[in-house]
């Protein structure tokens, strides 16, 4: 028997409560005081150090080691620490315990980037990782998912063929966390069933605004075996609060320069000030027949998703993240997620890449994280009784009690037993029993899986004129980036089998003939649901900045902070230097030290004069040219305002705002551009900002 984990129901949180406290003595790693760090034990003053100085070579041994290998993907991320309550929607649908009615059980929750390195920037353009730890008191389960409903392949036997293709070029290096480059191109235009996922991150969910506004989905069918013995085949939804959101391309390119920590900085930030990210989860439900089919789609294809047109999302319960961890590696770093962290009520299905997967994250912890013993890292640690007749191997902490670990035995009273004999009442996971078809045993797919396009299509044509546009402006960047001529002509074609039109505005941005579709594709209804736009959210928790002076009135400043904190949004005050404003307010960016990226919207709430450190022939060179009646206005100012209004942000002018927008060139009559007082400045902000952006500015 092992050591008791904590008690089921009671979930103890092992990094809060550590079986030995850290203490504010300095130590060695076995317990031993120590008095002096910062020499190292020398035969005399200036002699040569000493092979005994056990503390000089304990301490450079662990820093030779501290580094484990970084994920293959994902390797850069950000976690976070909440709770799933659960509604009770589900009890009819799945016999897992955390779905019942009311339970709340703790989660961890790390999302990331796909393609980069650990070093690499938060808002390329890529897929982002949504994986969710559930600590249940029937064990872990993980959802491991992205922001993106389909993958690029159907089979895991491709997934390491994908990855080089997307991985830096191996003779350079280069490009780190992009896509736009031959390597990629080449495999997905030569693997046709990866144009419906290239879609969707070509389209602007493949730079969100933030980590708190992406959907996330579990991709794949999985099975849900309900206590009567029914089963049901569904997909995973987790929908965020907040709405979904994307940055546009120049805030992203912005982005990656002032801040690459954007997204992780913006996830802590939230959480820090109480606006706690909340997402409901949720589930399209189809029957379990033996076909797996849906209206036509294989729920088998990785590379498929179900339109919520024809299956609605039923929510089951609501996420929240309010806790930020308290150390990076030990948590966002070493927790490890697997497809095959199941618990009873919930069972994969003979989806191929599902399948694959199902061996590959396993393996990848072994490696990873020194050993198979991950598990009772404190990250890792189940928040229910463990006892698995597993022994030894790297980094095992558990002490383990009795003499036969195996099963059946009569030496330990026949403990362990099986779920259901002796004293044990605990349900247990229950492999559902399928009936297999007759076949052949051999490496081909389903004719289901030949449909390549119709999804794409399908994707592209249900999204806004903006959202299109935004999809084109993405497809001639990458394939700009191509030097493969026949690359790029070869995934033009794949183009123009999913939408003429995409097909001839990229071809054009090429410098290419725009060719005729080569393949028939069955046109299918559209799904309003995948646009982002359309919709109004609530704004908790965005960012609105406020352009004041020293001169500003007390008062008015006053009014815009409050007004900001009482409407869940976070104020930052912009002035042309540093210091105090009259209400003693700091300064939070200067002209200098803001950029537009950093704000969803902004509030003018007076007319600064250039500051004393402006340099006016320096800072038209990055861009900020002041139109003639500009007059002394702020080169970096005008370069802010007129970011801001082609990002089709929010601006309203409380005060003199309308002099700096017009001398910066800019219409004060633009949709989404308001002239308010301060008592109504933030209100409407808000009511601008529930569309996230005033796309009709460029209607």
């Amino acid at each position: 028997m092992t050591n008791p984990s904590p008690e089921p129901h009671t979930h103890a949180n092992p990094n809060t409560e550590p079986d030995h406290p850290q203490g504010e003595t300095l130590t060695t790693s076995q317990g031993a005081p120590l008095r002096d760090t910062d020499h190292s034990l020398k035969a005399g003053p200036r002699g040569p150090v000493l092979l005994q100085d056990h503390h000089l070579r304990e301490k450079i041994t662990h820093f030779d080691h501290e580094r484990i290998p970084e994920r293959v993907v994902h390797a850069r991320g950000a976690g976070a620490h909440g709770r799933f309550v659960s509604y009770g929607t589900g009890a009819h649908l799945t016999q897992a315990s955390f779905l019942a009615e009311g339970v709340e059980t703790p989660v961890f929750v790390r999302f990331s980037t796909v393609a980069g390195s650990r070093g690499s920037a938060d808002t390329v353009r890529d897929t982002r990782g949504f994986a969710t730890k559930f600590y249940t008191q029937d064990g872990v389960y993980d959802l491991v998912g992205n922001n993106i409903p389909v993958f690029f392949i159907q089979d895991a036997i491709k997934f390491p063929d994908v990855v080089h293709s997307v991985k830096p070029h191996p003779d350079l290096e280069i490009p780190q966390a992009q896509s736009a480059h031959d390597t990629f191109w080449d495999f997905v235009s030569l693997h046709t069933e990866a144009q419906n996922h290239t879609m969707w991150f070509m389209a602007d969910r493949g730079i969100p605004r933030s980590l708190r506004m992406m959907e996330g989905f579990g991709v794949h069918t999985f099975k849900l075996l309900a206590a009567d013995g029914t089963t049901s085949l569904v997909k995973f939804h987790w929908k965020p609060k907040l709405g979904v959101h994307s940055l546009v391309w120049e805030e992203a390119l912005l982005t990656n320069g002032n801040d690459p920590d954007f997204h992780r900085r913006d996830l802590a930030t939230a959480i820090d000030a109480g606006a706690f990210p909340e997402w409901e989860l949720g589930v399209q439900v189809f029957p379990d027949n033996e076909e797996q089919m849906f209206e036509g789609i294989d729920l088998l294809d990785p590379t498929k998703f179900v339109p919520e047109e024809l299956a609605p999302v039923q929510m089951l319960g609501k996420m929240t993240l309010d806790r930020n961890p308290s150390n990076y590696f030990a948590e966002t770093e070493q927790v490890a997620f697997h497809p095959g962290h199941l618990v009873p009520g919930i069972d994969v299905t003979n989806d191929p890449l599902l399948q694959g997967r199902l061996f590959s994250y396993i393996d990848t912890q072994i490696t990873r994280l020194g050993g198979p013993n991950f598990s009772q890292l404190p990250i890792n640690l189940p928040h229910a009784e463990v006892n698995d007749m597993l022994r030894d191997g790297m980094h095992q902490t558990y002490i383990h009690e009795g003499v036969a670990p195996y099963h059946p035995n009569s030496l330990d009273g026949g403990c362990p037993f099986m779920a259901g004999e002796g004293d044990s009442t605990r349900m247990p996971f229950i492999d559902v029993p399928e009936h297999i078809a007759a076949s052949v045993k051999e490496r081909r797919n389903p004719a289901t899986f030949e449909d390549h396009y119709s999804q794409a299509r399908l994707f592209y044509r249900s999204l806004s004129t903006q959202e299109q546009l935004h999809v084109q402006q993405a497809y001639s960047f990458e394939l700009g980036k191509c030097t493969s001529e026949g690359v790029r002509s070869r995934q033009v074609q794949a183009l123009a089998n999913i939408d003429a039109d995409l097909c001839a505005e990229v071809a054009t941005s090429l410098g290419l003939p725009s060719p005729a579709a080569d393949t028939e594709v069955e046109d299918r209804d559209l799904s309003p649901a995948v646009s982002q736009v359309g919709k109004t959210w609530p704004v908790d928790g965005r960012v609105v900045g406020i352009v004041a002076d020293h001169a500003t009135d007390a008062g008015v400043i006053e009014v815009l902070l409050a007004a900001t904190h009482a409407a869940g949004m976070t104020p930052l005050l912009i002035a042309p230097t540093g210091g105090r404003l009259a209400d003693g307010s700091p300064v939070d960016r200067t002209f200098l030290t803001g950029r537009s990226m950093e704000y969803d919207a902004l509030i003018l709430a007076a007319a600064p004069a250039a500051g004393p450190d402006a340099k006016p022939d320096l800072d038209a060179k990055a861009g900020a040219v002041v139109p003639p009646q500009g007059g002394d206005l702020d080169p970096r100012l005008v370069l802010l305002l007129q970011e801001v209004f082609r990002q089709a942000k929010a601006i309203v002018l409380a005060g003199p705002g309308a002099d700096v927008m017009s001398g910066s060139g800019l219409p004060t009559d633009s949709p989404g551009v308001r002239e308010e007082s301060p008592d109504d400045a933030v209100p409407a902000i808000a009511e601008l900002l529930a569309s996230h952006r005033v796309w009709e500015r460029f209607a």
